[in-house]
């Protein structure tokens, strides 16, 4: 930023003057992989309940959704965790199980037109042979309240039954209509012994790992297990990637030790868990160096999200709390775009997505701040709070 201080928030090193730097080309040295062939993840995905581990309170023996799963008769659900923690798998094992047609569908692919093809066949297959319908939308979150909306009357008319798959709280993005109709199930990130489980089972049972003669010490399969962070499809995508790294014996075996399980942890992706202490720890840094008018900190940290796969619509909905709650009647010309800001990115996707966050960022950044607006709020709260049981003064009425 020319004669702006040094950045106190990027890590030393670093260039501090991003905002006008030209951005870098990194030199991309991944080999593509074999588009025949599915990732371990996928070969591993469990077809029944009874390989399904871990979520045993959600899917276990005796559990309420394991018996809706059984007698077939699962009602609207909304399946709510961190990524790799089943939610998709349980949709795939529900399909295959269920006496109803299963139409899958992708919030981030999937519009209106979509809904209402799958609710139009839905009627007719209905109506002529009596066949109920399951709707599974992955990614629930990142449908509009306008799609929402436009399910939630055939819900309501039976016509289909919905299931929800999100790794963001329905509470603030499934339309309350919606929810109240549906079951939430909470599924929480797996623990060491389940992920240990899945690593082992996928060493016995995948056959590229037996050709390749693939072993893993007790070393490796720590560094497996601390390094998904509960995550079952970032474990075994570590598993995959350290086989592939580890150079074979003369036999041609692969031993996968602590070291290659680590090497190839140095991926973003891996490192990143949007559910852990890295996700909080980033927007953080990025808050406090917004608040500390540091805009090439707070694009730095923009950065390191965004290209580890944070979800930017997170990333847009803190920008506009930043807009109101540091900025706020200091610029009030902020919040307008912020809000610009978090509709572009619903609207572009990535990408093109980083283009309107990074230019709020900088705006923000440089703005001048005030909580004013935030500070008393909280104050009428309080006191709102105090005198609950208060009636409305008489000359405040509506006049009748």
């Amino acid at each position: 930023m020319g004669s702006r201080r040094r950045s106190r928030r990027l890590p030393p090193g670093l260039q501090s003057d991003l905002f006008e730097a030209d951005e870098p080309r990194l030199p991309s040295g991944a080999v593509a992989p074999d588009a025949r062939a599915a990732p371990l993840a996928a070969r591993m995905r469990p077809s029944t309940l009874d390989d399904f581990v871990g979520q045993e309170e959600v899917v276990g023996p005796g559990s309420p959704l394991r018996g809706m799963i059984d007698r077939d008769e699962t009602p609207s659900l909304v399946l709510w965790g961190p990524p790799g923690t089943g939610k998709t798998t349980l949709a795939a094992i529900i399909a295959r199980t269920t006496r109803r047609r299963f139409e899958p569908l992708s919030a981030v692919d999937s519009g209106v037109a979509d809904i209402r093809r799958v609710v139009s066949e839905a009627r007719e297959r209905r109506r002529i042979s009596g066949v109920e319908t399951i709707l599974f939308i992955d990614e629930l979150h990142r449908f509009s309240r306008n799609q929402q909306d436009v399910v939630l009357p055939h819900v309501e008319e039976g016509v289909v039954t919905v299931i929800g798959a999100t790794t963001e709280n329905p509470s603030f993005h499934v339309v309350a209509p919606l929810l109240s109709r549906s079951r939430v199930f909470v599924l929480r990130p797996l623990d060491g012994d389940a992920l240990r489980a899945i690593v082992r089972r996928a060493l016995e049972r995948d056959e590229r790992l037996q050709e390749q003669q693939v072993s893993v010490d007790e070393g490796a399969l720590g560094a497996i297990v601390h390094l998904a962070g509960g995550d079952a499809r970032a474990a075994l995508n570590l598993l995959e990637l350290a086989a592939t790294t580890v150079q074979p014996s003369d036999d041609g075996a692969r031993a996968v030790t602590r070291e290659a399980v680590e090497a190839a942890g140095q991926h973003p992706t891996l490192l990143y868990d949007r559910e852990g202490d890295a996700h909080y720890d980033h927007i953080s840094a990025y808050i406090k160096s917004v608040r500390d008018s540091d805009p090439d900190g707070a694009l730095y940290w923009l950065a390191r999200m965004l290209e580890a796969g944070e979800d930017p619509l997170f990333v847009a909905r803190r920008v506009v709390i930043l807009a109101a709650e540091d900025v706020g009647l200091a610029d009030p010309g902020a919040l307008p775009l912020a809000v610009s800001a978090q509709q572009a990115v619903h609207f572009l996707g990535m990408p093109e997505a980083r283009l309107p966050l990074a230019e709020a960022t900088v705006y923000l950044a440089r703005a001048p701040k005030s909580n004013s607006a935030y500070a008393a709020y909280q104050r009428a709260a309080a006191d709102a709070e105090r005198t609950r049981n208060e009636p409305v003064p008489l000359h405040l009425r509506n006049a009748a």
